[in-house]
């Protein structure tokens, strides 16, 4: 008898749970999947942590692999659902799909970044919701507070140095309390930041800080914050967001470089595919967590609308408590539904309390419902995350110590760039790459260090229509092309981008601080001589220092350097002949006269650049298959071959949109939004 075959859909709070549990209970007698984009189990609570410098990323990860014993983990994202089949589609990370079979299937895919109807939003703000967008967070924080020490405008150095926080639930309270601390530790010994006060804003159209708890320790927290020094304005939110700042809804603008959208989540958007009933966009289930009409289906946590038994008539709010413990009551159900467990039960829970870290000792709890503060509240609070912790306590706890003797290390490690992290994504754990799912095919021979091309950057709706770019060794494959970047696109060669160069960006998030920087192919490419080079601009006139046109000392072509060899250059050299370069009259040091066989002048030598060029050297017979003259073989000069095109117009390939055209997304400022809806902080 065949084991049955059970599919989890997401590895969150609500995912992993499920797969823990179930692990536990067949014991081998079922084949379990988990399907998850990353191989780690993220701990959410401490994301804030991160962005602050208090934790290193990898310490709220906790390995799939190692703690799921008996599960088998498939790395991908589901794209679609055939329920009459009972099979699931997904795409893999590399963009190869595949196809899972299923006799019980659990949906737990969690939550993304709530949008709402604010102009600007989607295009200046960042959410907060996975590991990438907190990596990102602290960098671009970092670098701000770095950027407006150096600037001498004290409007400028104000704005760099301005923080807005939209939504005062748990992540946006925590966000900006840990924030706050944050950048004070920068400035406070650092000689040209003496005088710099950070300031942050903290947003929400509700009444007050942390709507969710009650009155006595929403306060609590209120009071840290603004003894701490941010700006706690409720009833207050963003009413359109722009490159230079945000228009809040009390009319006043704040100029700003930084916009944290942390106004809540909603489901993921796999949920609305399936046809099924829902519920402000979760799946509708029963208190078994069941979906109705498919005894196979299965949800639960941020994706399923689970009714609160406690509170007839309403369902769970889509918080990580609620999915930790569907999790556990998904899997016996799942189990129960297959003879493998005992009898199935409903969910219910009783809360035991909450707690939120304020940062250094200020915490704010009420476990049993008694109500803490201080030093007192933060202890409970820091051993409620250690004991729900699966894994890395040790580590967490190192931190913690050492957080607590050593300064933090300010520094920006460059790792994950605006345009990696928009605010409307459906997979907000992973970092946006070039040459995503949609495009491996068309890019997989451009694979390596640095080779973002102009099509990676044009793949999403209202971002730039997408271009086809060749691969390496391809006709087109000399054209400019555009490398990925916060703020406008920046041209790059395919030989310079081989290298893994990055681009010469000047720091800063504000607009009109990229500038673009081009590199033939001819540049990069070591022993190339005689072909006709790309220009700095599209149609332009070709760049000083660069080949073509009017060329500088110690390029091919124009007029020599000094204390070089000059004159007439010798044949099959375009121009003037440029330092050490071979032609021309003798060079300094040589024999007068009729100068010997392989030395430059005269007669040269066979094999050697001169009058009579040997084959396979440059000269006046080129080389085949290379551009100028009637080609020789393999080597440059003379005619180009057919497969290589002239790029002196530098036209882009047929596709591909001209250099410039678009840009890829910039800094993220963030703006938010009323959050009606269930606190989804986790």
């Amino acid at each position: 008898m065949s084991r049955p075959r059970i599919v989890i859909v997401g590895a969150g709070f609500a995912g992993y749970r499920t797969a823990r549990t179930l692990s536990r209970i067949t014991r081998g007698r079922a084949h379990i999947t988990l399907l998850n984009p990353t191989d780690y189990f993220l701990y959410l609570p401490l994301l804030p942590q991160v962005a602050a410098g208090v934790l290193e990323p990898r310490r709220v990860t906790v390995s799939l692999s190692d703690t799921l014993h008996g599960v088998r983990l498939v790395l991908g994202e589901a794209d679609g659902i055939d329920l009459d089949g009972r099979t699931l589609h997904y795409t893999g990370p590399e963009g190869e799909g595949g196809t899972l079979s299923y006799d019980r299937l659990v949906l737990a895919a969690g939550s993304v970044n709530k949008l709402l109807p604010i102009p600007g939003v989607a295009e200046h703000a960042h959410g907060f919701r996975g590991l990438p967008e907190a990596l990102y967070l602290r960098d671009h924080v970092t670098r701000q507070v770095e950027l407006a020490a150096a600037a001498d405008d004290p409007k400028t150095r104000a704005a760099r140095c301005t923080f807005v926080v939209v939504g005062a639930g748990y992540t946006g309270t925590e966000v900006a309390a840990h924030g706050q601390m944050f950048t004070d530790a920068q400035v406070r010994k650092h000689p040209l930041r003496q005088g710099m006060r950070p300031r942050w804003l903290l947003l929400d159209v509700a009444p007050r800080v942390l709507p969710e708890m009650d009155e006595k320790l929403s306060a609590t927290a209120d009071q840290v914050l603004r003894e701490r020094g941010v700006d706690v304005r409720m009833g207050t939110s963003v009413k359109e967001a722009t490159h230079d700042g945000v228009m809040l809804t009390d009319g006043e603008f704040v100029d700003t470089r930084t916009l944290v959208w942390c106004v809540g989540v909603r489901p993921d958007p796999l949920v609305e595919s399936l046809g099924l009933p829902l519920e402000k966009g979760r799946l509708l289930v029963d208190p078994h967590l069941r979906v109705p009409g498919r005894d196979e289906l299965f949800a639960c946590g941020d994706v399923a609308a689970v009714p609160d038994l406690e509170k007839p008539g309403g369902y769970t709010p889509m918080t990580a408590q609620h999915a930790w413990r569907q999790g556990k009551v998904a899997a016996e159900n799942v189990a129960a539904s297959l003879g493998l467990g005992g009898a199935r039960k409903p969910y219910r829970h009783r809360d035991l309390g909450f707690v939120v870290d304020l940062g250094g000792a200020k915490a704010a709890a009420n476990p049993l419902g008694v109500s803490l503060s201080g030093v007192p509240a933060g202890v409970v609070a820091r051993g409620y995350h250690l004991a729900a912790m699966p894994g890395n306590r040790v580590r967490v706890a190192a931190d913690w110590l050492l957080d607590a003797v050593l300064p933090r290390q300010a520094v920006q490690l460059g790792l994950v760039r605006s345009w990696s992290v928009p605010l409307d994504t459906s997979s907000p754990e992973l970092a946006r790459v070039p040459g995503g799912p949609g495009q491996r095919d068309e890019v997989r021979a451009r694979s390596g260090p640095g080779a973002a091309l102009a099509s990676d950057t044009h793949d999403e709706p209202g971002r730039g229509g997408a271009g086809e770019e060749p691969a390496k060794g391809q006709p087109g494959s000399g054209s400019t092309q555009v490398r990925p970047g916060p703020g406008p696109a920046q041209p790059r060669t395919e030989a310079e981008t081989a290298k893994g160069r990055p681009t010469a960006t000047p720091p800063g998030e504000g607009p009109g601080s990229r500038f673009a920087e081009q590199r033939s192919e001819a540049e990069t490419a070591k022993g190339q001589r005689g072909r006709e080079p790309a220009t700095s601009q599209p149609g332009g006139e070709p760049a000083r220092n660069q080949p073509g046109g009017e060329s500088a000392g110690n390029q091919p072509g124009g007029e020599p350097a000094k204390n070089q060899s000059g004159g007439e250059p010798a044949k099959g050299s375009g121009g003037e002949s440029a330092r050490n370069r071979p032609g021309g009259e003798l060079a300094k040091n040589q024999p007068g006269g009729e100068p010997a066989k392989n030395q430059p002048g005269g007669e040269p030598a066979k094999n050697q650049p001169g009058r009579e060029s040997a084959k396979d050297q440059p000269g006046r017979e080129a080389a085949k298959n290379q551009p100028g003259g009637e080609p020789a073989k393999n080597q440059p000069g003379g005619e180009p071959a057919k497969s290589q095109p002239r790029p002196s117009t530098l036209e882009p390939p047929p596709g591909q949109p001209p250099p410039g055209a678009g840009t890829a997304p910039g800094p993220v400022k963030r703006s938010d939004a009323p959050d009606d809806s269930e606190k989804g902080d986790s």
